[in-house]
């Protein structure tokens, strides 16, 4: 890309769009085109292709997306699945109709079968069932490379796919059900601090492995893939570390200062018993994360005391 390409941000409110425009910006490109969803609806396919057709975007970082955790995608499974489906192919294929010289798609590394391999590499893909608390979700994002795949294949597009692993950092949403883990616990933690409670209850046993990624990083791995690759196989996005949920409520509950109890509600889900992705792929092409876990959960913190309306969702 050069500093001054027509580069549009599909998404750019959410927590994964501002981090890519922030980077784009930090980076020195000047002509970025963003659309809040009063503006352009990506699930209206005719809004979709007059969009396209009027800016002409050279590039197309895709980070619009329906999300959100456990209860979220289990309460909505048909809404999650047809939101996410339209909105991505209405948007890939009218940039393709309209010229798009490069496109990001973000997918999510609940694309991955339940039971991969670990760490999970980016050939594992299709070959077993999926998690099923999310099933919807990962159709819809795999249907989403898999259509950038045979565009390339069939009329010679550059469209590539980043699949990041947990995200969470400046712009999350804090939502107390609607939200993934990371941010759920600071928003749970803080509260209980405030109220004085002497305990707090997390769901399922503590027992899941997860791995998480500062959202800024990964916004710096998507300008780089933007500049540096092309290929059909999608680029996993994560730090190549893992700690168990136990591990991590602590690390919150410590962070936001609440010495209180922490008990489990083992009635609730655990969801997919570990989720270690494979990240040698990108760190071949030559990038590495940034920012640890310890101070990305400060700086999140941060970002929810300073953020009134992320913090109230």
């Amino acid at each position: 890309m050069e500093l001054d390409s027509k580069i549009y941000v599909a998404g750019h409110r959410g927590m994964v769009g501002s981090a890519i425009v922030r980077e784009l910006e930090r980076q020195g490109y000047t002509n970025i085109i963003t659309r809040t969803h009063d503006q352009l609806d990506l699930t209206d396919q005719a809004a979709t292709n007059r969009f396209f057709a009027e800016e002409r975007p050279e590039f197309v970082f895709l980070a619009a997306a329906k999300v959100g955790g456990i209860v979220a995608n289990q309460s909505a499974l048909a809404d999650f699945m047809y939101h996410n489906m339209m909105l991505e192919m209405n948007a890939i294929h009218a940039a393709w109709k309209n010229g798009c010289r490069k496109l990001l798609f973000l997918g999510s590394s609940c694309i991955y079968p339940r039971m991969a391999p670990q760490p999970m590499p980016e050939s594992c893909l299709l070959t077993s069932e999926l998690e099923k608390t999310n099933e919807a979700y990962a159709l819809a994002k795999i249907s989403g490379l898999k259509y950038c795949e045979f565009l390339n294949r069939q009329y010679g597009t550059d469209y590539i796919s980043v699949m990041p692993t947990n995200l969470y950092g400046p712009n999350d949403n804090y939502h107390p059900t609607h939200s993934h883990v990371l941010p759920a616990l600071i928003r749970r933690f803080h509260e209980a601090k405030e109220s004085g409670a002497t305990s707090v209850t997390c769901w399922g046993d503590g027992s899941p492995l997860r791995e998480f990624l500062y959202v800024d990083d990964l916004a710096n791995l998507c300008v780089f893939l933007m500049n540096n690759y092309s290929g059909n196989e999608t680029v996993n996005a994560g730090t190549g570390k893992e700690l168990s949920i136990k591990e991590l409520t602590e690390m919150v509950a410590a962070t936001v200062g609440y010495d209180g109890e922490i008990l489990w509600d083992t009635s609730k889900p655990n969801g997919t018993p570990r989720k270690l992705l494979d990240v040698s792929k990108a760190e071949k092409l030559g990038w590495r994360y940034s920012t640890e876990l310890k101070d990305g959960i400060r700086l999140a913190y941060e970002d929810f005391l300073t953020n009134p309306m992320r913090a109230e969702r």
